[in-house]
């Protein structure tokens, strides 16, 4: 069965290849076309995808699939039709005087079929997203779903198949073993979301064809807290981003660095914030579900681990309800003095749990972002531009959002990419087209060249011309 899959896989790249070859640069009508059948795809199918999302999480919040997916990719891929004329435009490039009247051209061209492994928890927009990208590129692209969302990754591939030829865009479902054979296909472009762990895995199997990989991975992304910050304003940004699909999202923060003695009355106002946002977390469509019961005892076990090692553990519940029963939510929760050693401190924790580390000095906090790996998103809060200009040359982070959180995700024209662990490479508006192709420099020689002087038989001529081209170079 396995390999029969296999076959079936490597035959629709193979599709791909060759739709690529009989038209290996797309015009500006043709990828126009693509991102506008794409968009319907986006705008005539927001309740389905909304309700497959919500089925596969057992409680997601519709209102957080239609904004932080379906109107992300909206504005995704009109910024892509607005702008895609002057992105595929040769450009020229200065020329060094000693090649003059010859001229420099840069032509940016598609590469070929570029495969997307999206990941389970923004299942729309990490799939289509990126596929914008190479399809303005005017490359065919294949996307492997995340498993754990089957029945989205099943209506994927239905809409996907309405509305693109498969040569075009196509859709593969199955399981790991499906996706490890995914990533073996000697891509073009390989663009991989998801966690460090298999990230790794991802290129050392791209590696083996030079496949040139896009990793989008996460890490423990810091919020830290001046002490020139406006708390009320910073605590209810926090909040609401944390909690955003319970906490699900790669750019979440992942734990909150405060001034010294604050952190009691800021995990006071925190829960305040979430009361504000979930009076009750049961049966409110609004608050998210764990996608599986395997992520939600991994959060448990977190949370247990912590609270025997003797930290303050603060469960925030407005209700009073009990959760995680049947239905997969979890309390939102607070971690006070939390020894560095747990796992709560050292893996990203991917889900409503939020620990709080004081600090006694800027240079504290600095310290302690540094000494972990390279996060993807790191946010501060505060008006001391000498402090906020310290962290943000001090650290280094995939993106940064100064006092808010996860806004720098939604420019559409600034890279959105991780360093180190937190992934490489970059997408998005325009850095995602220039991802997915290849920057081709061209040199146009002209009648008028000298260059021919410079070559054999050598002799005066030749040293009077090198000894000018040295002068003037």
């Amino acid at each position: 069965m396995l390999q029969t899959r296999q076959d079936a896989l490597g035959a629709r790249f193979e599709s791909q290849r060759r739709a690529f070859e009989k038209e290996p640069f797309p015009s500006l009508d043709v990828r126009k076309d693509r991102l506008r059948r794409l968009l319907a795809l986006t705008e005539q199918h927001e309740a389905e995808i909304c309700s497959a999302i919500d089925a596969d999480f057992s409680g997601r919040s519709a209102h957080e699939t239609r904004l932080a997916e379906l109107f992300v990719v909206g504005a995704g891929i009109r910024h892509a039709l607005a702008h895609l004329r002057g992105w595929m435009r040769e450009r020229r490039v200065a020329t060094s005087l000693p090649f003059l009247p010859g001229r420099n051209r840069l032509l940016p061209q598609p590469v070929g079929v570029v495969g997307i492994v999206s990941p389970w928890n923004y299942p729309f927009q990490l799939a289509i997203a990126p596929a914008t990208a190479a399809l303005a590129a005017g490359n065919r692209v294949l996307i492997k779903p995340s498993e754990l969302t089957p029945k989205f990754s099943e209506l994927l591939e239905h809409l996907v198949g309405e509305h693109f030829a498969p040569d075009e865009m196509s859709v593969v479902v199955g399981d790991a073993e499906v996706g490890k054979a995914f990533v073996s296909i000697p891509f073009d472009h390989l663009l991989f979301t998801g966690s460090t762990a298999v990230g790794r895995q991802v290129a050392m199997a791209a590696a083996a064809n030079l496949t040139p990989v896009t990793l989008e991975l996460g890490g423990k992304s810091p919020a830290i807290f001046d002490a020139s910050c406006d708390l009320d304003a910073a605590v209810s940004s926090v909040a609401y981003s944390k909690l955003l699909n319970a906490g699900q999202t790669c750019i979440a923060p992942d734990y909150l660095l405060v001034p010294q003695g604050q952190s009691e009355m800021i995990a006071t106002k925190f829960a305040a914030a979430v009361a504000r946002l979930y009076p009750s977390l049961r049966n409110n469509p609004d608050y998210t579900a764990i996608v599986s019961e395997r992520h939600h005892q991994r959060l448990s076990d977190m949370v247990a681990e912590a609270r025997e090692s003797g930290a303050e553990v603060i469960e925030i519940n407005p209700a009073g309800e009990r959760l995680g029963d049947t239905d997969r939510k979890m309390l939102p929760t607070l971690v006070r003095n939390a020894s560095e050693d747990l796992r709560l401190m050292r893996e990203e924790i991917f889900g409503p749990v939020l620990p709080i580390i004081e600090y006694a000095k800027v240079d504290d906090a600095i310290e302690h972002v540094n000494r972990a790996e390279r996060p993807l998103a790191l946010y501060w809060f505060g008006r001391d531009s000498g402090n906020r200009q310290r962290v943000m040359q001090e650290t280094i982070a995939g993106g940064v959002t100064v006092n808010d959180c996860m806004l720098h995700l939604v420019q559409e024209r600034q890279p959105f990419g991780g360093v180190g662990a937190s992934g490489m490479g970059a997408y998005h508006g325009e850095w995602g087209f220039r991802t997915f192709s290849k920057e081709k420099p061209i040199f146009l020689q002209s009648k008028l060249s000298a260059g021919a002087l410079l070559r054999p038989p050598y002799g005066k001529t030749f040293e009077r011309l090198f000894r000018l081209l040295k002068l003037i170079t």
